[in-house]
């Protein structure tokens, strides 16, 4: 009877065949999605490319302590470089925007950077013996990009080529530049100003940078000429320009269109600072008038950025039917 009994048992439990066997443990593998083996993969390496790119980036804040807080010192200070706060948050966010395609890219850490990076570091010394800010903080853009073109290879440095060189318009030029490019926008200003007064029939004579009005006398200091406006509306208009086009030549065309924008915008507010002048006396031109016409002028300049940023991506699409 145990016998049978054990037999019956045997009987209702057949055993498996290899076929059924191998089967199973196809279409258990074949379960587990592709993606997610990969990710598990993947993640130890994007870990570790964090943790060291974290670590080199601290390390580099503290070599580059002094000059960063030079930077926003003179952010703070100087109203020709105070669209520097925005610039860093510009490219962080369009980091963050492009986190989907960096978990695609393929990360293959390259000796280049090493190159790179000691190119940036040569930068600042040299800046330093030279008492140099400009090099000394521009050395800070070079050697980021050597980090991660050392870390994350060339992939990754070009899905970050435009953060990173959009930082350069947080560094403020040199004085030498800077007084190069302001004397000739001051003469501009002042002679577009001047040729509108005499278009509105305003007696004017202008002497230079000076203009004589009747009531008063107006001169167009380095802080009129509007290389404040120039730098901060290049500044908007390139990222403008790269959120809103694809084509490499109409980015351009955008980015060009800021500078006469921007010094024709300011010559206008020099005329019509001549206007409330002659009308108005002297008092009316500065204080309040003087610092709300600079914010209104440069909105005003922006929207013309942004028009001619339409009529540029009109060009090349057909009209609807």
């Amino acid at each position: 009877m145990n016998t049978l009994s054990t037999d019956t048992g045997r009987i209702g439990r057949p055993a498996q065949s290899q076929e059924e066997r191998t089967d199973r443990m196809a279409l258990e593998s074949y379960s587990k999605p592709a993606a997610f083996e990969r990710a598990q993969a993947e993640s130890p390496r994007w870990g570790m490319i964090w943790s060291m790119l974290v670590s080199l980036i601290g390390l580099t804040l503290w070599l580059y302590w002094p000059v960063l807080r030079g930077l926003w010192t003179q952010w703070s200070v100087d109203g020709n470089a105070s669209h520097g706060f925005l610039i860093p948050l510009i490219s962080a966010y369009v980091i963050w925007d492009r986190r989907e395609a960096l978990r695609r890219a393929r990360v293959a850490p390259s000796w280049w950077g090493v190159g790179v990076t000691f190119v940036g570091l040569m930068m600042l010394w040299v800046g330093q013996v030279g008492a140099e800010l400009f090099v000394q903080r521009l050395s800070f853009i070079v050697v980021l990009v050597g980090l991660v073109h050392l870390l994350a290879g060339r992939d990754v440095l070009r899905l970050w080529a435009f953060p990173l060189a959009f930082l350069v318009f947080m560094v403020p030029l040199p004085a030498i530049v800077l007084n190069a490019v302001a004397f000739p926008l001051q003469g501009f200003a002042a002679q577009t100003a001047a040729s509108c007064l005499v278009a509105l029939n305003i007696p004017v004579l202008r002497e230079g940078n000076v203009i004589a009005l009747a009531r008063t006398t107006l001169e167009v200091a380095e802080a009129c000429s509007g290389i404040r406006s120039l730098m901060s509306l290049m500044a908007l208009g390139t990222a403008y320009a790269y959120f809103t086009e694809r084509l490499l030549w109409k980015r351009w065309i955008i980015i060009a269109a800021a500078i006469p924008v921007a010094i024709a915008a300011n010559a206008f507010r020099v005329a019509g600072t001549g206007v409330l002048a002659h009308y108005f006396g002297e008092e009316a031109a500065q204080g309040f008038y003087h610092d709300f016409s600079g914010w209104l002028v440069f909105v005003v300049a922006f929207a013309m950025l942004l028009l001619v940023g339409r009529l540029v991506n009109r060009v090349g699409k057909e009209p609807a039917s």
